[in-house]
């Protein structure tokens, strides 16, 4: 009888134990995308510029047509919006995994798809 009591003690402990480990792990993912507030340069005037929170991401991204707004959530250690009917996701990269050219010495970025990418200096 007490080895099943401790069975069952253990058996719901466990959700309980993960639950705690998710949610350290978002708030650890939050901290990541939070660090990512404010203007991101990209070649030939390009930028791209969050504000909000990770619950509630405000991206502007502008490209040579002009500057589009989107919403965008945080999802793991990436913030995720829909632009155009199709999921993208802004991740941390350094200038040579943006793909593009103009970006390659810098180190601290963030690249949408490769051909789109922003830094700071």
């Amino acid at each position: 009888m007490l080895r099943t009591a401790h069975f069952l003690l253990a058996a719901a402990a466990v959700p309980l134990l993960l639950a705690g480990c998710a949610r350290s792990s978002g708030e650890q993912d939050a901290r990541v995308t939070e660090q990512w507030l404010g203007r991101w340069n990209g070649p030939e005037g390009t930028y791209l510029d969050i504000s909000g929170t990770p619950a509630d991401y405000r991206l502007t991204i502008a490209n040579l047509d002009g500057p589009r707004r989107f919403v965008g959530r945080a999802q793991g250690a990436k913030i995720v919006f829909v632009r155009d009917g199709v999921v993208e996701s802004i991740s941390a990269t350094d200038g040579e995994a943006t793909g593009m050219k103009w970006l390659l010495d810098k180190q601290n970025c963030l690249t949408v798809r490769s051909g789109e990418g922003y830094c700071r200096d």
